[in-house]
Protein backbone atom coordinates (compact mmCIF):
# COMPACT_ATOMS: atom_id res chain seq x y z
CA UNK A 1 0.00 0.00 0.00
CA UNK A 2 2.90 2.31 0.73
CA UNK A 3 4.03 2.17 -2.92
CA UNK A 4 0.60 3.31 -4.12
CA UNK A 5 0.34 6.36 -1.92
CA UNK A 6 4.00 7.39 -1.98
CA UNK A 7 4.12 7.58 -5.77
CA UNK A 8 5.04 11.06 -7.00
CA UNK A 9 1.61 11.56 -8.61
CA UNK A 10 -0.12 10.65 -5.35
CA UNK A 11 2.03 13.06 -3.36
CA UNK A 12 1.11 15.84 -5.80
CA UNK A 13 -2.63 15.12 -5.62
CA UNK A 14 -2.69 13.41 -8.99
CA UNK A 15 -3.81 10.06 -10.33
CA UNK A 16 -2.29 6.61 -9.83
CA UNK A 17 -3.21 3.47 -11.76
CA UNK A 18 -2.68 -0.09 -10.54
CA UNK A 19 -3.94 -3.52 -11.55
CA UNK A 20 -6.96 -4.53 -9.49
CA UNK A 21 -5.57 -8.03 -9.09
CA UNK A 22 -2.36 -6.64 -7.55
CA UNK A 23 -4.32 -4.57 -5.03
CA UNK A 24 -6.46 -7.59 -4.13
CA UNK A 25 -3.47 -9.94 -3.88
CA UNK A 26 -0.97 -7.71 -2.11
CA UNK A 27 -3.09 -5.39 0.06
CA UNK A 28 -6.61 -6.79 0.02
CA UNK A 29 -9.70 -4.98 -1.21
CA UNK A 30 -11.10 -4.19 2.25
CA UNK A 31 -7.85 -2.69 3.53
CA UNK A 32 -7.42 -0.68 0.32
CA UNK A 33 -10.95 0.73 0.52
CA UNK A 34 -10.47 1.61 4.19
CA UNK A 35 -7.32 3.54 3.29
CA UNK A 36 -9.17 5.40 0.53
CA UNK A 37 -11.83 6.39 3.05
CA UNK A 38 -9.23 7.46 5.61
CA UNK A 39 -7.53 9.73 3.06
CA UNK A 40 -10.76 10.96 1.46
CA UNK A 41 -9.65 9.69 -1.97
CA UNK A 42 -11.78 8.16 -4.74
CA UNK A 43 -11.13 5.29 -7.12
CA UNK A 44 -12.78 3.71 -10.14
CA UNK A 45 -12.28 0.25 -11.56
CA UNK A 46 -12.47 -0.79 -15.20
CA UNK A 47 -11.03 -3.65 -17.25
CA UNK A 48 -8.89 -4.93 -14.39
CA UNK A 49 -7.37 -1.53 -13.61
CA UNK A 50 -7.91 0.66 -10.58
CA UNK A 51 -7.60 4.41 -11.14
CA UNK A 52 -7.01 6.20 -7.86
CA UNK A 53 -7.68 9.92 -7.58
CA UNK A 54 -5.27 11.06 -4.88
CA UNK A 55 -7.16 14.17 -3.88
CA UNK A 56 -10.51 15.03 -2.34
CA UNK A 57 -12.02 16.67 -5.41
CA UNK A 58 -15.30 15.28 -6.80
CA UNK A 59 -15.12 12.73 -9.60
CA UNK A 60 -17.62 12.89 -12.47
CA UNK A 61 -18.18 10.16 -15.04
CA UNK A 62 -18.72 11.92 -18.32
CA UNK A 63 -20.02 9.01 -20.41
Amino acid sequence: MRSIFTARAAAEGGIVRRQSSDIDRIVGRDRFLAELDRRGFRAVENAGQMVIFCNQEPVRLLR
